[in-house]
């Protein structure tokens, strides 16, 4: 295999960590796009993104917060930009599964003329350990919406392995992949695994949609991210088609999906979810 020079943008996020790890391993010479690292890689700072878009070959995209957002298919236009100016021979999109406003932005990758695939992921099973839905757990007690809606929730580390796959095999090119995993859980559900896992006991209330935003805004957290979230859970877990198991994992990787049960097990050993954790938070 040829060695590539990729940037793996939001290289030390939930899916860029293990796409940079497996990249490595695969000894492909490898750029971390992050504030923190250098040069730097910042949305909000394109100014700056050349220092760190040139001498690469292929790049790995992940958009903060999320591509639905106001201004991220104009973000993702200014990158297309800035590639072509690089030379960049080959673009791999994390897109969301269901998300209208999400599928522009891939619009923009697939009308820019460069090598492409896109890959469209169901909900994070880490977004149980990772994100918002953690500091619930770790209190014993989660309040959601949509308790009704079954979600094939998939891992990141298949994510990582597929994007990886693509990033370095032009066979991909041109495709779109919707990646899920191989069953599809209500909320509750998903927390009993956990529970019966981590040996808690952690009760789930199903709450409306509009007590649960008023909550948001009772803990004062940010607007931006009371839409984001508000969005998720309307316009995305609304859709009946993101109920959806695909297979797109296995033809890809040759192998079936990570269960909710296996990332719940692994996941219980690392104590995440003890009341008395620490988060580690992406």
């Amino acid at each position: 295999m040829q060695s590539e020079n990729i940037l793996v943008l939001g290289g030390t996020g939930k899916t860029g960590r293990h796409v940079v790890e497996k990249l490595k391993a695969l000894n492909h010479n490898v750029r971390i796009g992050s504030r923190t690292s250098e040069p730097s890689f910042d949305w909000s700072k394109p100014e700056n993104w050349s220092a760190a878009i040139n001498g690469m070959s292929r790049i790995y995209i992940t958009y903060q917060p999320d591509l639905a957002v106001p201004g991220a298919i104009r973000a993702i236009e200014q990158l297309i930009i800035v590639a072509k100016q690089a030379n960049i021979q080959k673009l791999v999109l994390l897109s969301g599964k269901g998300e209208r406003e999400a599928e522009l932005c891939e619009q923009v990758i697939i009308r820019s003329g460069i090598n492409y695939t896109i890959i469209r992921a169901s909900w994070f099973n880490q977004n149980f350990s990772e994100s918002f839905l953690t500091e619930p757990i770790q209190r014993g007690m989660l309040a959601l919406p949509q308790s009704h809606v079954k979600i094939p929730f998939v891992d990141t580390r298949d994510i990582a392995e597929v994007a990886v796959k693509v990033l370095t095999d032009d066979v991909y090119n041109g495709q779109i992949y919707q990646l899920t995993g191989p069953e599809a859980l209500t909320f509750k559900e998903a927390l009993e695994i956990i529970a019966k896992a981590s040996g808690r006991s952690v009760s789930f209330i199903p709450v409306s949609m509009q007590d649960y935003v008023q909550g948001m805004h009772d803990a004062e957290v940010p607007d931006d991210f009371i839409w984001l979230i508000g969005y998720l859970f309307t316009e995305v877990l609304g859709n009946p088609e993101n109920s959806e198991i695909t297979q797109d994992i296995q033809r890809v990787l040759n192998r079936k999906p990570t269960t909710f049960a296996e990332y719940a097990s692994v996941t219980a050993e690392s104590g995440i979810w003890n009341p008395t954790s620490k988060l580690n938070i992406r």
